[in-house]
């Protein structure tokens, strides 16, 4: 079967992230990029299931600048066969993504369609949950573990109580979570070898989407610092402070 897998260029998460002086977004000026911690699992998932025999071909896709070419190369370096950049300048926002991966999706046509459960940019947590609805397909978010039976897939998901196990008909859409898998190391000459895969960049309005954003950002900000804390003498005085200053008793 196809799987259809989706990957985000995002900020390299071991790097100190710094608000623009305008307050109107975060800097991304010669700061160092990644593919989406989220995103890897996802697209680790689909090779260990090609590797499997489960699945014959895993499509990338990814949807932004130019430079997420770069991201489509590694996931492909990883083991994706193919790669499709959704090419925009625009601050492309959850529900935007998934109605360009029903696009996608309506072109391709596969069986599964594996997202991470979120961007550690944004933080929305809500495309993969959106394709599905637009899609009328079965969604498990979240999961830890998968299994395809024929026409179907079992999978375990993490929930607030511990974990959920569903069955699934097939095309679904699943997203990951951290203890699915731990992705594989990208080799040199895997990396040399995508660069001979092919890689597909279509626009938004090719798809027939308009993918302007519905919300606006206001203000971006930094947290206030935090301040130092204070010794007490007994509990009495905890409890007053408690009270009186942080008012929170």
């Amino acid at each position: 079967m196809k799987v259809l897998v989706t990957v985000k260029r995002v900020v390299d998460p071991y790097v100190k992230v710094r608000v623009k002086a305008d307050g109107s977004g975060v800097e991304t000026a010669n700061v160092k990029m990644t593919m989406n911690p989220f995103c890897e699992i996802a697209v680790e998932q689909a090779v260990r299931m090609k590797e499997a025999g489960t699945v014959t071909e895993i499509v990338a896709v990814s949807i932004g600048t130019q430079q997420s070419q770069e991201t489509l190369r590694t996931a492909m370096a990883m083991g994706a066969d193919r790669g499709i950049l959704v090419e925009t300048d625009v601050e492309v926002q959850p529900l935007a993504v998934a109605k360009v991966l029903k696009a996608i999706v309506a072109k391709e046509s596969p069986k599964l369609v594996i997202l991470g459960k979120q961007a550690i940019d944004d933080d929305s947590n809500q495309s993969g949950q959106m394709l599905a609805a637009l899609l009328g397909w079965p969604q498990a978010a979240f999961i830890s573990k998968i299994a395809v039976n024929g026409d179907g897939a079992d999978v375990t998901r993490e929930i607030d109580g511990g974990l959920e196990k569903l069955a699934l008909k097939l095309p679904a859409v699943v997203t990951t979570d951290l203890r699915l898998n731990e992705p594989r190391y990208v080799t040199l000459p895997n990396i040399m070898k995508a660069k001979k895969k092919p890689l597909e960049v279509v626009k938004p309005d090719a798809l027939g989407v308009d993918v302007a954003p519905r919300l606006k950002t206001l203000k971006v900000e930094e947290p206030p610092k935090r301040g130092a804390g204070v010794k007490v003498a007994d509990v009495k005085e905890l409890v007053a402070k408690l009270k009186n200053e942080a008012k929170i008793i």
